[in-house]
């Protein structure tokens, strides 16, 4: 049975749109799998930060997190927006602990002030934080918008956060778009070619991934273990803004956004924890390439953190 389950579980996979979809999770919870819910007070005395929880994957997993027990603080660039969502988690739960923090993620001088103006632990840290300009927008830095929100702004906060993130668990919210792309190691801000906001957020997604074993490595000593998620297709306001046309065609099928965050908040409670430096989907590990064309050696996977690193004066 447990092999049957797998190759159903590598098939919803592989074929994507099944897997990807509300078809995916329904199916994969009824096989033999799918692993336990985390306990209803996993989270009870444990602190979490969201990045970009303003609606949408971030406003889910803020719930979800909650749900569990944990303090939840919600970092965003509109507090009156988050201000909003906590009015709303805590309509639904009222025992809930919530608190708005203002960061600009693509501003890393905004990321350096926040990251190191608290001294409080922080347990679970979820870089959800993203975008996809359909024209080429530079950060305040001078970086390409999606390279400063994908990679280089998570990257920063939690080196910054060290020892206050001790034993903790740090989450990437990706995307299965990674999986068109290959790491351009070689032109890291999209200078060359005719700039495509779909593109950028894929290739900045693909970096995230492929630098998965690099920040394990860095950030064991230390107890902390950095695991990738990716929601499949869900429902969410910016899909709908970047993407209108995908979400006509899929809509049907598409998950709600507390089914996108579902991994995401399982990896944050569950125990023990699953190992680091790998990527999730569905509460399973999944291969990080599925295309010839997209695979990385090890070359090309230095080159890009020493990019990263140099920009970041690490």
């Amino acid at each position: 049975m447990p092999s049957f389950a797998r190759l159903v579980d590598t098939l919803l996979d592989r074929t994507v749109a099944p897997g990807y979809t509300r078809i995916g999770p329904a199916v994969r919870r009824h096989l033999a799998t799918w692993p336990d819910d985390p306990e209803p007070d996993a989270l009870v005395g444990r602190r979490a930060l969201v990045t970009g929880a303003s609606s949408g994957l971030g406003a889910a997993t803020v719930e979800g997190l909650a749900a569990l027990g944990a303090e939840v603080v919600l970092v965003v660039r509109d507090t009156d927006k988050g201000a909003r969502v906590v009015r709303e988690v805590q309509g639904r739960l009222p025992l809930a602990r919530l608190d708005v923090q203002r960061c600009d993620l693509a501003d890393l001088d905004d990321v350096r002030r926040f990251a190191t103006s608290s001294t409080d632990h922080v347990d679970v840290l979820v870089h959800n934080a993203g975008a996809m300009p359909p024209t080429r927008t530079e950060s305040p830095q001078g970086h390409e918008m999606t390279m400063a929100l994908h990679v280089l702004s998570p990257v920063l906060m939690t080196e910054l956060m060290g020892e206050r993130l001790r034993d903790g668990r740090v989450v990437l919210v990706t995307s299965g778009g990674m999986y068109t792309q290959r790491l351009r190691d070689d032109d890291p801000e999209f200078l060359t070619g005719e700039y495509s906001g779909t593109t950028a957020y894929a290739r900045s997604k693909r970096a995230q991934i492929e630098l998965l074993p690099i920040l394990q490595r860095r950030w064991q000593p230390l107890g902390v273990d950095v695991h990738a998620t990716h929601p499949g297709w869900a429902d969410t306001p910016g899909v709908a803004e970047s993407l209108p046309t995908f979400r006509k065609i899929t809509g049907p099928l598409l998950r709600d956004a507390a089914g996108g965050a579902e991994t995401t908040v399982w990896i944050s409670a569950t125990e023990p924890p699953p190992e680091g430096g790998r990527l999730w989907h569905d509460r399973q590990p999944r291969p990080t390439q599925l295309l010839r064309r997209t695979r990385t050696g090890d070359v090309e996977r230095d080159r890009m953190w020493a990019w990263v690193s140099e920009q970041l004066g690490l």
